[in-house]
């Protein structure tokens, strides 16, 4: 197989248009939880999904990146990447609430 004929890995993309909105965010994290360290999804909106990104910052703060690759105005689409958590532990970081040691 010639290097031209060798597919990218493929990408999750998720199109939350046609989802019920009180379902949209538990099937976002539960597809990104569920990606490898390094591996990316896409979000597909029809707005901002600026919220949403507050809510990865508040529950996986250094467990994401954020890129837009479409922003609006009627269509949006983000890659959010699944990055390695840094061990808090190991930097002494820790603020006691997870049961380990600070």
């Amino acid at each position: 197989m010639s290097p031209s004929q060798v597919s990218a890995p493929s990408l999750a993309v998720i199109d939350v248009r046609p989802i019920p909105r009180h379902e949209r965010h538990a099937l976002i994290f539960s597809t990104f939880r569920k990606l490898p360290v390094g591996r990316s999804m896409q979000l597909v909106n029809d707005h901002d999904p600026q919220p949403l990104q507050h809510q990865f910052h508040a529950e996986m703060p250094g467990a994401f990146s954020w890129e837009y690759v479409q922003a609006g105005p009627d269509l949006w689409r983000v890659r959010i990447t699944r990055q390695a958590v840094p061990d808090r532990h190991a930097a002494g970081g820790c603020c006691g609430g997870c049961g380990g040691a600070a």
